[in-house]
């Protein structure tokens, strides 16, 4: 299993730099610093847990009202012909394809907060139709591939960084954050169609992405023509959205004659039980990162890929510097996001530099891949996740490399 492997290389990799850096440079400091970030780390797994409870409590709540009222069957329909193409072992008109399709607008909304305790609804969902319990389905690993890709139309929290940090280009990188993430989600639909022999060239899954594409470069097209709707469309379109969708759930319920209130609750109890079983996983990664980056190991990893390529010949080298939010993010948006801030708070480079841009463009163009398979598949019990994490990484690394490939055309002024 990759994560196993993995979670282990970072220990025993940072064993080795630590010894290395006691033995010959006289650091007796770094155990002490490798120690001290486990219960750092452990005590953040624990923290992001309790803020998740909330948040997963009040909207599997709102999907459970959605579920009674018959507004997430409407949803499922409405995309079930596309869906169903995707996620063939999945029954027809499956209350997961509405909370997925809910999950991927969030995403797509840069409304993360929402995103998760809406995509652990569908895991829930998916699992409950999983014939081998300890092991991921088809449905499953497409799912999450497709949502650790994360097509981003509006990265609000990007943005909000950026403004944050004195940026006076804040809205910049939205096209690159945009074409990044339609190209990793577009590698990734196509690596998890190959594994699963899914044959895309269906019209009906042609007549979807050729729609989606259109919405996705409408937008694009208007709002280079029209910059100033890009706040009015962040700020309000997504939220008014989102908070319309809960109204909405709610008159349907009435309407159908549903206890709105004890309907919600009973759903908000299901959050606080996912919450509980996901902080183990958050623990295990969360703490192996940072132990990871203690030992200083991430920092000999990145001067040793600068020193390869220049051995190499590379010239165009700035984006190095960039690198370790790219490096981070699969493992925790957190972790990355403050990488990020760094760079901009860093008087070598700012907000508006060109690592300043390529830092926000791989903030907002890939996913926490580990950080979604550790908490989507702990919290309902699949310890074999087959090729999960090896797609979705592959997803990832084609989003790097279009993000690098792009913020090189559009910020070449920048260098």
């Amino acid at each position: 299993m990759l994560l196993n492997r993995l979670w282990i290389g970072l220990f025993l990799v940072s064993m080795t730099v630590g010894l290395i850096k006691l033995t010959f440079l006289g650091d007796t400091l770094v155990f002490k610093t490798m120690v001290d970030s486990i219960f750092d780390t452990a005590k953040l797994a624990f923290e992001i847990a309790l803020f998740l409870t909330g948040a997963l409590c009040f909207w599997m709540g709102v999907m459970e009202i959605g579920e009674k009222a018959g507004a997430v069957r409407i949803l499922s329909k409405a995309v079930a012909p596309f869906f169903n193409r995707l996620f063939p072992e999945i029954p027809k008109n499956h209350p997961a394809f509405g909370s997925m399709m809910m999950n991927f607008s969030a995403n797509m909304l840069g409304l993360d907060n929402a995103a998760t305790p809406l995509g652990l609804k569908a895991m829930n969902q998916l699992q409950e139709i999983n014939p081998k319990k300890d092991t991921a389905s088809n449905a499953q690993i497409m799912f999450l591939v497709l949502n650790t890709s994360g097509l981003t139309i509006i990265p609000v929290s990007i943005f909000a960084y950026r403004s944050a940090e004195g940026s006076v280009h804040v809205t910049d990188v939205f096209l690159p954050i945009l074409f990044a993430t339609y190209f990793a989600s577009l590698i990734g639909l196509i690596a998890v169609s190959i594994k699963q022999k899914i044959n895309l060239f269906q019209p009906v899954i042609l007549l979807y992405l050729g729609a989606i594409s259109t919405f996705v470069f409408g937008l694009l097209f208007a709002v280079i023509k029209n910059p100033s709707w890009v706040d009015p469309i962040s700020n309000v379109g997504g939220n008014l959205l989102l908070f319309g969708i809960i109204v909405l759930f709610i008159l349907m319920a009435v309407r159908n004659k549903v206890n709105v209130y004890d309907v919600f609750i009973e759903g908000a109890k299901g959050g606080f039980n996912v919450a509980i079983k996901i902080i183990p996983f958050l623990v295990a990664i969360l703490v192996a990162i940072g132990v990871f980056k203690a030992s200083g190991a991430m920092e000999l990893l990145f001067d040793s890929i600068k020193a390869g390529l220049m051995y190499l010949g590379f010239t165009a080298l700035e984006f190095i510097d960039a690198l370790p939010v790219a490096f981070m993010k699969p493992f925790s948006g957190g972790a990355a996001r403050g990488m990020m801030v760094d760079i901009f708070q860093d008087p070598a480079y700012g907000p508006d530099s060109f690592v300043g841009f390529l830092a926000s463009t791989f903030q907002g163009s890939t996913e926490t891949t580990f950080y979604v398979l550790a908490v989507y598949f702990g919290s309902v019990g699949v310890k074999k996740t087959r090729y999960a994490a090896g797609v979705g990484l592959l997803a990832d690394f084609a989003g790097i490399v279009a993000a690098i490939i792009i913020s090189y055309i559009f910020f070449a002024d920048a260098i």
